[in-house]
């Protein structure tokens, strides 16, 4: 058997002025399992080549596009090539990236959404499945280990059956006219021909659904969806109101907003049962309330006696110590690692390792961003979401 080794990363985007590039390369970092061996990191080359020399990367694996990396990374040895690709740039660049690498022998962990549209995921499947490779998203807040809790409380009976979800992403940083003028982020976010269809629910209501399924572990079948440019002059979204149905009966209600001055990234999470109900915060992500409707609420704190194996496996450090934004980002780096590991050490993955949202969540997440769309420019009260024939195959 040959010694073990760090699992060698590509990355495609991420470069001077990108706000999540940095936060994928400290997150893959962080727990010593990942080595970033290549990448192309700006449509400009020379830019690219420049960030790459400070990553302290060799000037001959700093590549000019995402073609050639792909190309030249497949011709190189076993013993040298990368083993997978982050893909940290917009939206519209998700599918082209993941295809190629895919049909180049490459894993891809990807950010979200998926892909610019629904027709993309579909055939992001296909090659997915005819590569027969690991595909994963980084739906950052699944990472933390008091989601997974909740999820495992939810799992356990803990709330009996799940009667309703509500879950709330405000934030201000879109509250004013002509920010995509001064900001990259804003920029591209508010073009649709780079963000996709949405971008108040592409960029962050796609997290709160998924939040939701994730916690409940129900997807959601139908939606009511009031979506608006509450900026003047703007196109695209910057807020939504969306109530929900899941398949196992639960109804919710999900508000994203971009246009809440003052707010940061206020992210909350509420799931009540026949038996009691669990809260999460984003300010506070180690906490996890647990409200019994028989008895006082008790408080479950990261780190603490009371935790399922699952989220103990995704902590790092004792009880009272903060864990935050990138360490549930490097859960999603560490746990898919330890998937490309399992392939190579021809084993099955862990139950965590194998904890990483994957295809489903990407075409889940896509179905919902259109969907939300189409529902908000109808005059149907109730828009039922379309069946993905791909995730019925899958488990017929």
């Amino acid at each position: 058997m040959s010694s073990p080794r760090k699992i060698r990363m590509g990355m495609v985007g991420g470069g001077p002025g990108s706000m999540i590039g940095p936060i994928h390369r400290a997150a893959a970092n962080l727990d010593g399992q990942i080595e970033l061996v290549c990448g192309v990191f700006s449509s400009k080359p020379e830019v690219s080549r420049r960030l790459g020399r400070e990553l302290f990367l060799a000037t001959e694996r700093c590549y000019a596009s995402f073609e050639d990396m792909m190309e030249r990374e497949a011709q190189l040895s076993p013993d040298e090539r990368m083993d997978f690709v982050a893909v940290v740039t917009p939206n519209d660049l998700h599918f082209p990236v993941a295809r190629l690498a895919l049909q180049h022998g490459f894993h891809v962990l990807s950010d979200k959404p998926a892909t610019l549209n629904f027709s993309e995921a579909e055939q992001l499947a296909q090659c997915v499945k005819e590569s027969g490779l690991l595909y994963g998203l980084t739906y950052t807040y699944a990472g933390y280990p008091m989601i997974k809790q909740a999820r495992d409380m939810v799992r356990e009976g803990g709330l009996g059956r799940v009667r309703k979800v509500l879950v709330e992403y405000p934030q201000g940083w879109l509250s004013q006219a002509g920010i995509e003028d001064e900001s990259k982020q804003a920029e591209w976010r508010l073009d649709p021909a780079r963000s996709g269809a949405s971008t108040c629910v592409g960029d962050i209501g796609s997290h709160a659904a998924h939040l939701g399924e994730y916690v409940t572990g129900s997807a959601i079948n139908a939606i009511c969806a009031d979506l608006g440019a509450v900026v003047e002059s703007r196109e695209m979204d910057d807020d939504a109101t969306i109530l929900l149905r899941f398949e196992n009966g639960a109804r919710g209600v999900l508000i994203a907003s971009q246009i809440c001055a003052g707010e940061e990234n206020n992210l909350k999470i509420r799931v009540y049962g026949e038996a009691g109900g669990l809260e999460w915060n984003h300010t506070d992500p180690n906490t996890l309330l647990f409200k019994p409707l028989d008895r006082n609420a008790q408080i479950i704190r990261a780190g603490g006696p009371e935790m399922t194996p699952l989220a103990a496996a995704n902590c790092r450090t004792p009880g009272g110590h903060p864990e935050g934004y990138l360490e549930a980002f490097a859960n999603h780096y560490r746990n898919f690692a330890g998937q490309v590991r399992a392939r190579l050490e021809n084993r099955a993955p862990t139950e965590s390792e194998a904890d990483v949202p994957g295809l489903p969540d990407a075409l889940r997440g896509m179905r919902f961003i259109e969907s939300a769309v189409k529902a908000s420019a109808s005059e149907q009260k109730w828009y039922s979401l379309p069946d993905i024939p791909f995730l019925q195959e899958s488990t017929s």
